[in-house]
């Protein structure tokens, strides 16, 4: 495993990560949430926490007991994922900090809940953030950087005063994260990554793994490892591989079979993007259509 996907830490117990920025887990570890949601408490005097997690009535304890005397003065939402929203409402419940967030009222969810840890489809922001929003804290200020791919919803937000960007899902240092269509774009998380090489942040914090150190060169790299698979898609196609589970049985060969069906989300994904720039043609819809060179 990389060094990204080993750190220590302990349930219900929190990390001082840099003088401005705590970070707890919640106790939720899986396939798609890795060792669990970790949830950040952003500033000193008036708190922001940020992806406040599942509903879990010990890491609600926890971030409270965490923020001790401080004013929880903002609950921001990266994405409305399950592991990412629920707890946001019981926070504010005990808090009044108002909750901030992209929104899409518009998602499709029912094919990603088949593949990840699903949607909170009660969530509804009191703020609705949008790109190049600031939200500021005594101490601290975010940016907002929306990151649609993952989903249409996610954003990013950037600590100015410490050059920290909470990349959430969109950018993780243990995996590369789950596109799933419709909602997620593989087209739109390619730009979505173009987009964050353009800024200066010097650490990346994403709710899932430990924290990124030199963050452009592993958007670099995940950047070159979608542009190789749609190669590998490419080949499989010219070989007679028309459709998508026949191009996953060759792709994802020492991948374990169980997985193929997200395997195939994710070259549906892939191929969705080459449909829209015309690199491949499609005949019929989704999974069972079939797939040619242009």
């Amino acid at each position: 495993m990389s060094s990204l996907a080993n750190f220590s830490f302990e349930y219900g117990s929190s990390d001082q990560i840099t003088p401005l920025v705590k970070r707890l887990i919640a106790k939720n570890p899986g396939p798609f949430t890795f060792t669990g949601t970790g949830t950040f408490i952003v500033g000193t005097k008036e708190l922001a926490i940020i992806d406040p997690g599942p509903i879990d009535d010990e890491h609600l304890k926890a971030i409270i007991k965490t923020s001790g005397k401080n004013k929880i003065s903002h609950i921001i939402v990266t994405h409305t994922h399950n592991d990412h929203s629920p707890l946001s409402k019981p926070l504010q419940e005990i808090t009044g900090a108002p909750i901030y967030s992209y929104f899409n009222e518009a998602i499709d969810t029912k094919t990603n809940n088949q593949f990840e840890e699903g949607y909170d489809n009660s969530f509804k922001p009191d703020v609705i953030v949008k790109d190049g929003d600031l939200i500021k804290g005594f101490d601290w200020t975010l940016e907002a950087i929306h990151t649609p791919g993952h989903t249409s919803n996610h954003m990013c937000y950037s600590l100015l005063e410490e050059k920290i960007l909470f990349s959430g899902d969109h950018v993780m240092g243990w995996s590369t994260t789950v596109i799933v269509p419709p909602d997620g774009d593989m087209d739109e998380y390619l730009k979505s990554l173009e987009k964050l090489l353009d800024r200066n942040d010097n650490i990346y914090l994403p709710t899932h793994g430990t924290q990124i150190d030199n963050p452009h060169d592993l958007v670099k790299k995940y950047i070159e490892h979608r542009i190789n698979r749609e190669e590998q898609i490419i080949k499989a196609i010219k070989s007679g591989n028309f459709k998508i589970n026949e191009m996953v049985k060759i792709i994802y060969s020492d991948v374990d079979p169980g997985l193929h069906p997200a395997a195939s989300m994710s070259t549906l994904a892939h191929l969705n993007r080459m449909v829209k720039n015309k690199i491949i043609k499609v005949d019929g819809k989704g999974l069972k259509a079939d797939y040619r060179i242009v």
